[in-house]
């Protein structure tokens, strides 16, 4: 490997790392904040009547929140970039399925997110001077993107992408590093198979106590991901682990 493809890997691990950590804290602060001034989540399960007038109650600052929420699934993609400058050489086919899902998860989960300051305050804003058969048509358009756009796009595609790009990115940083990182790769197929069991939360309610461990469990591990990535060192070839056939693929 040459040195300007080493401070190229090297600058490119340390942006994507970060860029996950940022996601991971301003992912926190801004549900927490929705939270607190729109009742997030619990706001999902009432109907439109209750909650297209609340999210007008948020004014263009609340609005603002909504969307840089919806934007900030965009930082999987520096971060997958930097998972596939690390591990592009030890196991290329893996490092490549990172990029791909983590577009499809950025595209999913953005999709969900951002029906609310577009799609939705377009309805509330509608819906306060509707007439009593306009507010019916209004509620039908409500519930509908909810249900294609929130749980069907956003939350089981887009979890399904996200949790499948852990996974693949978990595999790349422990074959790209020494065997010592093999705890990593436990650590990922741990955390999207928590992950994968609560995406299913809307379709069943015999998940939502994984669910709720997810809750718990998904920032940590989004923060000891980015964290591994900032620090990542990729192994000499003579340190590194031994490379599959089927990872050789171009």
């Amino acid at each position: 490997m040459s040195r300007e493809s080493t401070k190229f890997s090297r600058a490119a691990t340390v942006m994507g790392g970060g860029s996950l950590i940022a996601a991971t804290l301003l992912f926190s602060a801004v549900f927490v904040e929705l939270a607190r001034t729109f009742g997030y989540p619990d706001v999902l399960d009432l109907p439109a009547a209750q909650v297209l007038p609340r999210l007008l109650t948020l004014g263009p600052g609340g609005r603002a929140v909504w969307v840089l929420y919806g934007l900030i699934p965009l930082l999987l993609l520096p971060t997958a970039i930097g998972i596939y400058a690390a591990g592009r050489h030890a196991t290329p086919l893996a490092a490549r399925a990172t990029l791909i899902l983590a577009l499809l998860s950025a595209a999913a989960m953005m999709a969900g997110l951002l029906r609310w300051p577009s799609l939705h305050w377009q309805l509330a804003l509608a819906y306060a001077d509707a007439s009593p058969a306009a507010r019916e048509a209004i509620t039908a358009v409500f519930d509908a993107s909810n249900s294609y756009l929130g749980n069907f796009i956003g939350e089981l595609l887009g979890e399904l992408f996200l949790n499948s790009f852990f996974l693949c990115a978990a595999i790349v940083l422990t074959r790209a590093a020494a065997p010592a990182r093999r705890w990593l790769l436990v650590a990922g197929a741990s955390a999207s198979l928590l992950g994968w069991l609560a995406m299913l939360r809307n379709v069943t309610g015999w998940v939502e106590p994984i669910a709720a461990l997810n809750n718990v469990v998904l920032p940590i591990w989004m923060l000891v991901l980015g964290v591994a990535l900032v620090r990542h060192r990729t192994s000499p070839p003579e340190l590194g682990l031994p490379t599959p056939a089927w990872t050789n693929r171009s």
